[in-house]
């Protein structure tokens, strides 16, 4: 079998017999088989099944007739739920920019409008893809890379669903000064010694494009999952955008210098990363906008923890360049879903994001340390006066987008280990999208997980 292809090229590749599991997840008690307004499902999505694990389940001492009849009140709210999420679905193809955030997702958040959570779990799957097919082994002569060829990405993943297929790859050069990130195999003859893979990008089938309303295509970046002192790599210094090469005019523009490092850096002797991994997003953009000039299209990417920087800032490249505007003079919206992503740049990078267009939704745990940094001393949360005095240092950073916040103590189905890590999760942060219900609900999912498990 063969594997990795930056460029076409081919080489051979020994598949694993099990998939490695995302390290440190956080432990996950499984849904009733039934459906429950906690997994609201439409046909235009389906959501890809993720592996739980068991907990024990508190006891509740009310009394089995009282339990029947909340159960029984719940059906019926989960009936009318059903009933509306089938005429939501009806509805996607006329929302879609809504959802893709042309009004700020103003009114969709508070309540969660069950489109938008469908299509944040659904991108937020896409982002966890790129852990699931990464090769974390150190003993595998293939660490460091992906372990599955393009064209068999989400077959093998089980994601055929999704209704996507992997236009290219992604690589970066691991040269650069992030041990936490890249990965390196100890064996002495590796697939390369100076490459990772970091994600790939990928468009729409034609089934799915008639779904979404429009050909979508996504750009999906891998994060880092398995220990938080990346965080201190990165808190370096902001430099300006342009200092690497991206073209923005306002000198003050600036990014975290280890962003912009791994974004931009390359390495000519090695076959992956020949070409930035900046390079190979705005050709490969370039090429598929271009291969569907008369379709509605939009650009779609997303990224977990450090991949999520990464998304903000190749997002804004693409918008920075002008990438997305068509022949025709159409600008074909950007848009980012973030998952736990750290700040990325000063308080001017985000007023030229929003002046260009760009939309940002950014999905946190209210627990998770890596969205309060870096920036700790001087951030957006600070009053305008004293992060005006802090333009100028190198240390001011200022959040971009709107944020959905959640908080993982508010699940019943969430065991607290009290591990930062497991708050940065991603699949724990799915789980809590997947969950998003009014408070008084938690009491009866709790209830008929009981019921279900270990009565009937």
């Amino acid at each position: 079998m063969t594997s990795i292809s930056a460029s076409g090229a081919l080489f051979p590749l020994k598949v694993p017999s099990q998939r490695i599991p995302q390290p440190e997840t956080c432990p996950v008690i499984p849904f009733p088989s039934r459906k429950s307004q906690l997994h609201v499902t439409t046909s235009a999505v389906d959501f890809a099944t993720r592996p739980q694990r068991v907990l024990p389940c508190r006891v509740l001492s009310e009394p089995m007739s009282s339990i029947i009849g909340e159960l029984q009140k719940r059906d019926a709210v989960i009936d009318d739920q059903e009933d509306f999420a089938k005429k939501e679905e009806r509805r996607l193809v006329d929302v879609w920019r809504e959802i893709h955030g042309q009004d700020d997702w103003v009114g969709m958040l508070d309540p969660m409008d069950p489109l938008l959570r469908s299509e944040l779990i659904r991108y937020g799957e896409m982002a966890q893809a790129c852990y699931d097919a990464f090769d974390f082994d150190p003993f595998s002569k293939y660490c460091g890379s992906c372990r599955y060829l393009r064209h068999q990405f989400f077959d093998r993943l089980g994601m055929n669903h999704h209704g996507y297929h992997v236009s290219r790859y992604l690589f970066a050069t691991s040269n650069i000064n992030l041990p936490n990130f890249f990965k390196k195999s100890r064996w002495p003859k590796v697939w390369s010694k100076n490459a990772n893979w970091i994600g790939y990008v990928a468009v729409s089938n034609d089934e799915m494009t008639r779904r979404l309303g429009r050909r979508d295509i996504i750009i999906a970046w891998r994060g880092t999952v398995t220990r938080l002192e990346w965080i201190v790599d990165l808190m370096d210094f902001l430099k300006p955008v342009s200092s690497n090469k991206i073209p923005c005019p306002d000198q003050t523009v600036k990014a975290e210098s280890g962003f912009l490092d791994l974004y931009t850096d390359k390495d000519e002797t090695c076959r992956f990363c020949k070409f930035s991994a900046r390079e190979q997003i705005l050709t490969e953009v370039k090429r598929l906008l271009e291969m569907f000039p008369n379709e509605e299209l939009s650009i779609s990417i997303t990224g977990h923890s450090l991949g999520s920087a990464l998304a903000i800032l190749s997002a804004y490249d693409i918008a920075e360049t002008g990438i997305n505007v068509m022949k025709d003079s159409r600008a074909v919206p950007v848009c980012v879903f973030s998952f736990s992503g750290p700040r990325v740049g000063n308080v001017r990078l985000k007023e030229r994001i929003e002046a260009l267009g760009m939309k940002v939704l950014r999905v946190v745990n209210v627990h998770d340390i890596v969205p309060k940094s870096p920036g700790l001393l001087f951030n957006e949360q600070r009053p305008t006066v004293v992060m005006k005095l802090a333009e100028g240092l190198p240390w001011s950073y200022s959040h971009v987008g709107v944020e959905l916040a959640l908080d993982h103590k508010n699940s019943p189905f969430l065991k607290d280990t009290g591990d930062p890590v497991c708050t940065h999760n991603l699949e724990a942060l799915l789980h809590l999208l997947d969950g998003l219900v009014p408070p008084n609900f938690s009491t009866f999912l709790a209830v008929e997980y009981f019921f279900i498990n270990y009565v009937s």
